[in-house]
């Protein structure tokens, strides 16, 4: 099974401009740019044939090309992460039998997050997508609901079936709990971790439809796959001791600079 890893990458973000260039400061005070901390995280990824990062804009590929990476060019007029890998799949040729996209602002994202992503869709042929979920712990859920108090767009959360697989996902905290938490006690909430593995197919399938109104309403590409029928399986992950955050926000720096400094990540 061949399997490309695709890092979308966009300069022009509503939310944050430029955000795959934002310096993040690792232990020892060393520098380097989200991108470069992504592609890092996903080159440690084991049973993947390529890693590239595909972007629209020159200043992100000149970037990327000067710590090793190689890129692939794609249309200004992707609206999300899934259209950039579908079009730099195509670019390549189509050649892939699955495509992970790695969110280019994710690079906390541990690597067996995405192996077992990997080992579920090789397993299962009825199974065309897989995305990764994390159970939030009191002080994850604490961190979610605290954003949304304030106003900023944080995490995303998921609801799945007996199954496992996706019901909904949400900028909102779902379900709802009034329950207050320890910061290591087990919460029903769970964190999608914004990685996801398609068939070749499925990423067909996707530039055939268009935008829904769920998926315009969240801001979520993966809503697109619901809103069309088309099944999402959840692959539940552990964290291993590891926290994970996103950088969604200009207020995320601090977090995951702590972070990566807990983790000895340089």
């Amino acid at each position: 099974m061949k399997t490309l890893l695709v890092i979308p990458a966009r300069y022009a973000s509503t939310r944050y401009p430029g955000k795959p260039l934002v310096a993040l400061v690792g232990r020892g005070g060393v520098k380097k740019s989200l991108i470069q901390r992504s592609w890092e995280a996903a080159t440690s990824v084991c049973g993947v044939d390529r890693v590239v990062v595909a972007t629209d804009d020159k200043r992100i590929r000149e970037t990327a090309e000067a710590f090793g990476a190689e890129v692939i060019m794609t249309s200004s007029t992707c609206v999300n992460g899934t259209e950039r890998c579908a079009e730099a799949h195509a670019t390549l040729g189509n050649a892939y039998d699955v495509v992970i996209n790695f969110q280019g602002d994710a690079p906390l994202t541990p690597s067996w997050f995405v192996e077992a992503l990997i080992d579920d869709i090789a397993s299962d042929a009825s199974v065309s997508m897989t995305t990764p979920v994390l159970q939030c712990d009191g002080r994850a859920l604490k961190g979610l609901l605290d954003d949304r108090k304030a106003g900023r767009v944080g995490g995303t959360t998921v609801v799945f079936d007996a199954a496992k697989y996706a019901l909904y996902f949400s900028k909102e905290v779902v379900p709802r709990t009034t329950t207050e938490f320890a910061d290591n006690d087990p919460t029903p909430v769970h964190h999608h971790v914004g990685v996801y593995a398609y068939r070749s197919e499925a990423l067909r399938d996707y530039l055939s439809w268009p935008e829904g109104p769920l998926e315009r309403l969240e801001g979520l590409e993966q809503l697109r796959f619901l809103e069309n029928g088309h099944r999402i399986k959840c692959v539940k992950v552990q964290s291993r001791g590891r926290q994970f955050w996103e950088l969604n926000n200009p207020s995320d720096i601090e977090r995951i600079e702590s972070i990566l400094t807990e983790n000895g990540t340089e």
